[in-house]
């Protein structure tokens, strides 16, 4: 510990009672691990969107000014006031932010665990990443092969885990197939690579057709472009011919949701013998895993009465699935790093141009396609 800082610089964002959101940077006390616990020098984290609900929230971004606090750069957003409602749980809370990341062990508690993993480069997961240094348990870090390079690291776990998590959620629950929503991103370009190595029905659907090429170009069978006239015949015809049944969007607002599960009644009523008009018995299920549109959710009723729309998140999966099927995946992402999960950054920025306006303004834009890496 005697070569460390004394002090650590930390990202952090807080809710005023005013109705301003301030994400600014911080010089916060150098931590010390504990006996379980290790001290990783952060190299590389990525911005997921997850990250963004903490980082910005529902302020307005088109507010965003300039600001310095202890002598650092930050950002003050003005918050309406139906957000100060949905952020009322954490008004006057300074909050550390970043979910994942990639770094080297530089100190380390007495516990074998911890001192295994000195000097190692690790993945980590658990929160509070986008900062030069963090302090965390040993079993928060993931050992990677010598020579990972940190962005290959850096986002070990949200999406490919999820990714992951979407096809073990297929299996538990008896579907034979998948469609997926937004699915030229990192993440969807990852489970186009997982449906084809293992022979799983996978209907995509992108906004361009830019989008089309890329994931054909990546070996997907089935994209559909969601601006097309004949979109929703399409999607009909598709889930009718792999019956994909389960469905996980990840923009959450707007139409998609409900025209997927109308698209999925329509094909599962093309296979009834007779008329209900309780619609299908074919369970329909769509999962909202993300929130790329935080508007409303608009449902046209006309799937039947057999269906469900929930979320989906990692942790609470991960946790009902146990520690076998958690353990896979695990392992299947290390030995896949480079290839199936492999991730692209459009852009890279430290912390200090993370909290630069019009930097954090475009990262907040949320494009399909573009990904943002933080290198403390």
């Amino acid at each position: 510990m005697s070569d460390l800082p004394a002090t650590n610089r930390t990202m952090l964002t807080e809710v005023k009672p005013e109705g301003v959101l301030e994400l600014y940077l911080a010089d916060l006390p150098m931590p010390t691990p504990k006996d379980h616990e290790v001290v990783v020098k952060v190299q590389a984290t990525p911005i997921n969107p997850s990250d963004l609900g903490l980082m910005v929230g529902a302020a307005d971004v088109t507010s965003a000014r300039a600001i310095e606090r202890a002598g650092l750069p930050g950002i003050a957003m003005n918050v309406p006031e139906a957000g100060m409602r949905f952020m009322a749980g954490r008004i006057g809370q300074a909050l550390p932010i970043g979910n994942e990341g990639c770094g080297v062990v530089v100190a380390a508690g007495a516990s074998p665990e911890a001192q295994a993993l000195m000097g190692k480069t690790v993945a980590l997961i658990g929160g509070e990443i986008y900062a030069e240094y963090r302090c965390l348990a040993a079993q928060m870090c993931m050992p990677l092969p010598d020579g990972t390079a940190p962005e290959d690291g850096a986002s070990c776990f949200v999406n490919p885990l999820t990714s992951l998590g979407f096809v073990e959620t297929m299996k538990l629950e008896g579907y034979k197939a998948i469609v997926h929503a937004a699915a030229a991103s990192n993440l969807g370009q990852m489970l186009v690579k997982i449906c084809k190595a293992d022979g799983i029905p996978l209907v995509n659907i992108v906004r361009s057709e830019e989008q089309v090429a890329l994931l054909k170009g990546i070996g997907a069978e089935i994209v559909l472009n969601s601006n097309d006239e004949d979109f929703v015949e399409k999607l009909t015809a598709a889930i009718a011919e792999t019956e994909a049944f389960l469905g996980f969007d990840p923009i959450g607002g707007g139409k998609l949701a409900g025209q997927i599960l109308s698209a999925m009644e329509a094909a599962a009523v093309r296979r009834m013998s007779a008329y209900s008009r309780y619609g299908s018995d074919q369970m329909k299920q769509v999962y909202i895993y993300g929130a790329l549109d935080v508007g409303p959710t608009i449902l046209n009723r006309n799937f039947g009465l057999t269906w469900s729309l929930s979320g989906w998140l990692l942790t609470p999966f991960m946790a009902k699935a146990g520690p076998e099927i958690v353990g896979r995946m695990r392992a299947r992402v290390a030995a896949e790093l480079t290839t199936t999960f492999k991730s692209h950054y459009s852009h890279e920025v430290s912390l200090e141009q993370a909290v630069d306006v019009a930097t954090m303004q475009a990262y907040n834009a949320k494009k399909t396609g573009e990904k943002y890496l933080i290198r403390p």
